[in-house]
């Protein structure tokens, strides 16, 4: 796989897998000087990376990495208050990037993924993380619903994101404990059966004209909502 852009191949060469070469041009090394360090670096012109890496986005940097590691789904409860990012088929690799970037930043047990007819982990996703998915752990798994039915009996909540009648604010539940929070795919939301297996709808307060954000908008605002409720220590009942 070969990886582009200066903070994708950055976080790889401090991430989890491994890298066997670095091109970079000449202005990059000038003025990157972590690339100095970085293993087997050679120096090449901006033409020979774009055709190495298929884009003209590669900022002057791009990597030959191994094949993503991807993480074991269950391992994911092992810290009572866990806090998973659960995407419902999520078909852009734009927000697959995004979104695993938030979920890094905000330091979330892990990110799941089902293993087909989703986005994965690619260069693109690589780059639009920001090198992020190098330091989150990132599963894939056969059903999303009965991963979450296996997560209930972790003693997970699972909290689906959706708007309509069947949904309360995000505010109102307290969020202890482990928590799976479920986001569904572009334009159609959660699938049926993966909303029935959510213990509570809940929805951000729509106030403008649209009736909904970007996924990657949406886990941000919901995710950081959550640790904030946590960190307040609210009592919303059982």
């Amino acid at each position: 796989m070969i990886l582009y852009g200066r903070n994708p191949v950055r976080e790889s060469l401090r991430g989890k897998r491994s890298v066997s070469r670095v091109w970079a041009t000449g202005s990059a090394l000038a003025t990157e000087p972590w690339l100095v360090e970085a293993p087997s670096t050679a120096e090449v012109a901006g033409p020979a990376l774009e055709e190495l890496c298929g884009t003209r986005d590669h900022q002057g940097v791009c990597a030959e990495v191994g094949e993503y590691p991807y993480s074991d789904a269950d391992a994911f409860w092992d810290a009572d208050d866990a806090l998973v990012l659960v995407l419902d088929e999520i078909q852009d690799v734009q927000n697959l990037g995004a979104v695993c970037r938030v979920a890094e930043s905000a330091g979330l047990a892990g990110v799941v993924i089902p293993r087909r007819r989703a986005a994965e982990v690619t260069p693109a996703a690589c780059k639009a993380s920001a090198g992020a998915v190098e330091h989150i752990d990132i599963a894939r798994v056969r059903n999303v619903a009965d991963w979450l039915g296996q997560a209930k009996e972790r003693e997970a909540w699972v909290y689906g994101a959706a708007t309509g009648s069947g949904s309360v604010p995000y505010t109102d539940p307290n969020y202890r404990g482990r928590v799976a929070l479920v986001l569904g795919s572009e334009g159609r939301g959660l699938r049926p059966r993966v909303a029935a297996a959510c213990d509570q709808l809940v929805a951000l307060p729509q106030r403008g004209r649209l009736d909904s954000l970007n996924v990657s908008t949406a886990t941000a605002a919901l995710v950081y909502g959550i640790l904030q409720s946590r960190r307040q220590g609210l009592d919303k009942g059982p």
